[in-house]
Formats: C-alpha cells, structure tokens, sequence
C-alpha cells in the first residue's frame, strides 16, 4: 500500500511507486557472460529485466533542418564522389559491432583496423543517393507553433521522410536491422493483450503509459511502411483500452490518466497524438473523434488547467529544471500539435502558447554549463527524450525549434555527458535510476547529431541496445560515416559547480576496458533524485564492474521524497546514505547537504584512433582531485582523488584527511572478497575475474574487512514501519580508522591476461596537493 505524503508541490506527494527495486549491477540474473551474435531488439534494457516483456529479438547477420554549430564535422562542400566513397566504405563493414554482450548489453567490436571505414566522424550532404529529402513544404518566414504544414503526418516523420525511407532501408545496413527489429516488436506486442491497468498505490500508471505509448509507436509504424490496416486495428485496440472503452476496466471515471503524477497523463497525450497523426488516413471520422474527446477530457483539459493555476497538477510547470518539465511539455505538445486544425475546444491552440516558452525557461535549463544533466546520468533519458520529441515534431509540424535547441547554448554538449557516463558495462549510475524506460532511450542524440552537427553522438547511438525503435529511422541520417571513436578523447572531467565529476577509461571500444569515474558535487539541487555521495566512484575492469551504485531505494517509502534538506526522511534510507556510496564516512554520520566541493584535475590527452585495438602509451595518465571539506561535520580538512597508472592499466584512490572522528573508508563491490593474513590485501573475483587491492603505506594495524550492505549499528531508526531494500549479493569493503590524520591510498590492480607481478607499478607517495600529470613517473 503507497504512503501518502502531503508535501505541498513535491512531484512526489502521493509517493512515486516505481523501482521498488534496485538496479542490475546489485542483482544480476546471469553471473555469466554469455554472447551471442548481435543480439538486437528495439527495447531498452530495463523493459526485459524489469518486467520480463516479451520482445522479439532479431539476429543479425553481419556484412563484410536545422544544422547548428557542433563538436565534429559535416563536409558541404564535398565532392559527392569522395561522399559516395565514404558511404560505401560504411556500408562494406555493415553494422559494426559483430556481438552484444548479453550480461551488460553492450556491443562488441572486432579486433581489427579499417582506415576506410573507421575513418573521423562525418556527415556527407552531397551524397544524395543515401540523404533525405529536402522538405518539400514551405514554411511561413515568420513560423508559429500554431500554424502547421497541412499534409500529414506531422509529427517527427512527415510523409516526404515515409516516401523515401524504403528507399534508404535498402542502403543502409543500420536502418534495415532497426527496420527488422521494429517489424519483430511489433509481432510480438500485436498477440498481447491490451495492457492492463496498474496503479501502484495511490500515484503511478506511468509504466502503462509508457508502454502504451511504445507499442503504438510500433504498430503505426509498421502500417505506415506495409499499409496493411491490421496493425491500424491492433492500435486501435490499445487506444480504446487506455481510454477505458475496452473490454476491461481502465482506471477511475474521472481521471483514467492520474494527472495527480502527471507523467502518467502527458505520456498517454503523446501516445495518443502518435496514433492521431501516423494513423490519420486509416482512422474513421468517428474515430478521431474519440481520441480527441479523449485527450482533451483526460490530458489537455488538466494541462491547460495546470497552467493557469491549478497547483495540485501544475506545479512541474514552475522552476523544476529536470525531466518533469520534459515530459509533461512534451507530450501535451505532440497531442496539441496532432490536433490541431480538428480540436473544436481550443485546448490545442491554448496550450501551445504555454508549453513551448515554458520548457525554454525550465527543461532546457536541466542541462548544465558542461552537458550534464541536472538530475542523474538515468533520468537523462527520460528528459532528453521528452525534449527531442517535443522539440522534433516542432521543426517537422511547424518549422522552426522555437529556441528549445538555442535558448541554453550549452545544451549541445548534453550528448558527451551520456557518453562520458558510460563505462565499458554500463553507467556511472548515481543517484536514482528511475522507472522503467520503455519509450525512452538515448536515441534523443541521434536527433541532437543532426541538429548540432556532431555525428560522433549519431555513430556512438547506432551501436546501442535500444538505438532499434521508430525514432531511430528519422533521426539517424543515412550520410553519416567513420567511427566515433576516432579522434576521440579518453578522458572528460566535468566541472559545473552543481555537477562535477570526472570520466576515464583505457578504451571507447574494448569491453575489458579500464574505466573509472568519480563525482564531488552539490547534493541539493537534483530534484530529489541525488544521494550523499561526494566522493563516489565506479570501477570497470575485464568486462566486468567491480565498484557500483546500489542506484534508487523504494520510491513507496515514508519520505523518500521529502526534501533534501539535512533531516530529510530521504537520508535515512540505506542507499541515499554516505554509507551506502563508494566514498569515505566520518564518525558514521551523512555528509552535510551544503557541500560545495571544488575540483582539480587533468589528462595527457590521449585520444583513441581509429582502430578499434588501442593500448595506450606508457606515460598516458589522467587524474581528478576532489576538495571534500565541506561535505563533512568533523574534519579540518579531505581531499580525494583517483589516478590513471602504468599506461591506464592500474587504479590510484588516494585520500589525504584530517578528522576529528573516525574514519571509515567504503566500496560496494558484487565480487567474492578473500582478504589476506595481513589484512593490507584483498582479492576480488567476479565473472571469472580477478582484481587485487592494495593498501599501500597504511598506518600499522589498518587493514581491509568485509561486511553486508545493511544500515550501521548506530544510524537513527527509519520512520516507523519502514525497513531498507535488501542488497544480495553486495559486500562492503571498508577500512576503519580512528580520528587523525591520514594519507590513504588503495591500489587497484586488475589481473590483465599476459601481464606478470613485475609488469605492475607500485607508486610513490604523493600529497594530492601536489598531484600532476608526472608526479607518479
């Protein structure tokens, strides 16, 4: 049973019901690593191991408007028979990974060098054999959200994009294995039943909604590309069951969408508007009709009552810089948009002079001065996409972004934060990771390549699990060749003031990668969704990750989502406490929420070429350091900081602390620790790994333990009737110290094939104030 708590305009008073559950570093259902050849299927992830859907999985067989100022390159002025060439190259390789990783999901590349075909990330215009179409509608010089191209659809795919698409399916080795994949999701969803109505306590259908909308993105894609009215019908059928005129009850008379969790209400409007558009000539009169009355009686009647002052559903529309602002923007626009022209109420019209002005004061702002996004490395999906929607179906229904790509003038770096946030496995996941994603992917920077002329987001995408979905085969431009590895740096060190935290690895395209990434930070700010982490970490070595994130409590508890205030309900929970993070507790107490770290770091600057074997120099190093004083209660002074060693191939922690309580030292790992006799030395073994730490100078007596990842013995009670989520299959290991002053440093040595004892390093000691790019030669 959900707990209600009023909390005035919180997005979580009635209780967020979703993940009760943690994320699939803590609780994986494979200790193997089984691989396969290619796996590809159009849903994220999370849909599979989440809820078990059934999805169809297609194998693959491998084969030998608006452009803005971006990172990389987009050649105009090129001749079209080098642009041919270049293609060509690409499409000679086919899709270039040859497996996935059936554990992580992630792609994996052959071991080979290919000049041709890996060559810098670039567009290619002049190729017209593999581009799109010019649009052949004219816009007004003056546009308008309200005045719209008259032929349909459109939203994000008008029928000029329809007409050529087979044509370039055919061309292109990626858009034919997502065109397959969408036709065998399809399949699958079209024998299920409708879905059903799930309202988990008292605040949550949003995985119905998003569920929805997915499977009718799906079927009126598959109508679209074989006019075969089967796949109209089958929408039709979900249509009428999310409007509670199926053959099973859909949620209360009054308010089926919940628009208490208005998530909920703005992702069934744009599943809606989906099917309005795309299905437009296969829809009956009187079937547009009932989803009209529909979407205005349970979507854009309370968006439009949200934004002229009802508080119970409006409140994300006011200085919420974060995914709420997104989705709820996003998807009354892409109803509105859908309608317009047939809506008889107004609410259409009205609506569309409050959305787009509104998400240019408040989404585009989630994103910071260095790309990150302002609540955590998960909900970046979610915001993303509700921003790409929104912001695509405006350029293809109207002609123009309106500013949702301008108005923050750093929003174009948003793609290297993803990028940078995934390790060889999977993310830097801090903080919560929210619901289910469903229809929400990383597909937005697909969408982004284009708009801001950056292909290395589009090449980096195409790769991924869940690049395969109807998104995918509009944003992705045809003409793009090379491999976004090329030229691309290691290293990325992010420094917003509210968001800093440093990315490094030893390889963008070897799964066995070194890859290691700390955060400093301020730990308000997050909408709720951040932990008392300054100082986290995460570790991946040999394809496998060996220091991680528990990632979200149970979004049901009494007070998750209070506040972030110092003694706020939210910091009782085990994983939302300090130690429950990768990071160091002072006299077993939370850090203090008024954090303000600072941050120093560097790089050799090493960038990968376009090989997919890369083994990095000797003398290639990186490093971040964070100044931790003031995220803690009783210590003159912390700094911590991780090092790059021996060519990447080893880890540095070091952390230079003066407490006046005592001092433990935390990593949550899922390995099986064996600590030696004298304690200095701990062997980890995980996925047929091996990984040894080291404590290297430790003041006498220190040494490794090994405990559960449970609540101290001494933290204050949880709110009556309340307990922590179980974390199976964690171990925590700690070094206890007394108050005092230390110089920390732990060694991580992963146990590299060929590599011997003598080919590791073991560095001096060096005061992290007087860390720099030689001072561990």
């Amino acid at each position: 049973m959900a707990r209600y708590n009023a909390i005035g305009n919180s997005p979580y008073g009635s209780g967020d019901p979703y993940y009760s559950f943690s994320t699939g570093y803590v609780t994986r259902a494979n200790a193997k690593r089984p691989r396969s050849n290619l796996i590809r299927f159009g849903v994220p992830l999370a849909v599979l191991t989440g809820i078990g859907l059934v999805v169809a999985i297609v194998v693959a067989t491998t084969h030998h408007g608006h452009a803005r100022s971006g990172g990389s390159s987009s050649s105009s002025g090129e001749d079209p028979a080098a642009a041919s060439s270049a293609v060509s190259a690409k499409n000679a390789v086919g899709v270039f990974p040859t497996a996935t990783d059936l554990e992580f999901m992630k792609p994996l590349y052959p071991s080979t060098t290919n000049t041709a075909a890996f060559s810098p990330p670039t567009f290619h215009p002049a190729d017209v054999a593999v581009s799109w179409p010019k649009d052949p509608f004219t816009f007004s010089s003056s546009p308008s959200p309200t005045s719209l191209r008259t032929d349909r659809p459109r939203l994000i795919a008008p029928k000029y994009k329809w007409d050529a698409l087979p044509r370039l399916i055919a061309k292109d080795p990626y858009l034919k294995w997502w065109n397959d994949t969408i036709f065998g999701n399809a399949t699958a969803y079209f024998s299920l039943p409708p879905v059903a109505y799930h309202l988990d306590g008292v605040s949550g259908i949003l995985d119905n909604a998003r569920e929805v909308k997915m499977r009718i993105k799906a079927f009126a894609y598959v109508y679209r590309m074989t006019n075969d009215t089967k796949w109209a019908d089958r929408a039709w059928a979900e249509i009428q069951n999310a409007a509670g005129n199926g053959t099973t009850s859909f949620g209360p008379v009054n308010d089926k969408w919940n628009t208490i969790h208005f998530l909920d209400t703005a992702e069934f409007s744009a599943a809606f508007g989906i099917a309005y558009d795309w299905l437009y000539d296969a829809l009956t009169e009187e079937q547009k009709t009932q989803i009209r009355f529909t979407l205005n009686l349970y979507g854009l009647g309370p968006g439009l009552s949200a934004y002229q002052g009802d508080n119970n559903i409006g409140w994300w529309n006011t200085d919420i810089y974060g995914n709420w602002n997104c989705v709820c923007n996003g998807g009354l626009t892409l109803a509105a948009l859908a309608i317009l022209g047939d809506d008889t109420t107004g609410n259409a019209q009205a609506l569309l002079g409050y959305t787009v002005n509104n998400a240019k004061q408040n989404c585009v702002m989630a994103v910071t001065s260095d790309g990150t996004w302002n609540e955590t490395a998960n909900y970046w999906y979610f915001g993303t996409t509700g921003h790409a929607e929104m912001t695509s179906s405006l350029i293809t229904a109207a002609g123009s972004d309106f500013g949702l790509l301008t108005t923050n003038p750093n929003f174009n770096l948003t793609g290297l934060y993803h990028m940078y946030a995934y390790g060889p496995t999977s993310l830097f996941n801090y903080g919560d990771h929210g619901p289910n994603k469903f229809s929400s992917t990383a597909n937005s920077i697909m969408f982004y390549a284009s708009q801001f002329n950056t292909p290395t987001y589009t090449l980096f995408q195409r790769d991924q699990a869940d690049a395969a979905e109807p998104w995918s085969m509009f944003w992705y431009d045809p003409t793009i060749s090379g491999a976004y590895w090329n030229g691309l740096p290691l290293d990325r060190f992010f420094d917003s003031g509210g968001d800093q935290w440093g990315s490094m690895r030893s390889s963008w395209t070897d799964m066995n990668a070194l890859f290691v990434a700390m955060k400093g930070g301020t730990l308000q700010g997050h909408q709720a969704h951040g932990d008392l982490d300054c100082g986290d970490f995460v570790l991946d070595a040999l394809g496998t990750r060996w220091a991680g994130d528990l990632g979200s409590g149970d979004y049901l508890s009494t007070g998750y989502f209070d506040s972030e205030l110092q003694n706020s309900n939210r910091w009782l929970y085990y994983r939302k406490r300090t130690e429950g993070q990768n990071t160091i507790l002072v006299n077993q107490q939370n850090q203090a929420v008024t954090a303000h770290p600072s941050m120093n770091h560097d790089t050799s600057g090493t960038a990968q070429g376009s090989s997919t074997v890369f083994k990095a120099p000797s003398n290639s190093t990186a490093y971040v350091v964070f100044d931790l004083t003031s995220a803690y209660f009783n210590v003159s002074s912390f700094s911590r900081g991780v090092r790059l060693l021996n060519g990447r191939q080893q880890v540095l922690l070091q952390d230079d602390i003066k407490s006046q309580g005592s001092v433990m030292w935390r990593m949550h790992t899922n390995a099986t620790v064996s600590v030696d006799k004298s304690g200095t030395s701990a062997t980890l073994t995980l996925d047929g790994q091996t990984l040894t730490m080291q404590i290297l100078n430790g003041p006498t007596g220190v040494g490794f333990t090994t405990g559960p990842a449970v609540r101290l013995s001494g933290d204050p009670a949880l709110p009556t009737g309340q307990s922590d989520q179980p974390n199976p299959g964690v171990t925590v290991v700690s070094i206890s110290l007394p108050a005092g002053q230390y110089n920390l440093q732990v060694l991580f040595n992963p146990q590299w094939p060929g590599l011997q004892a003598s080919d590791y390093v073991t560095p001096q000691s060096v005061p992290l104030s007087s860390w720099s790019l030689t001072s561990h030669n």
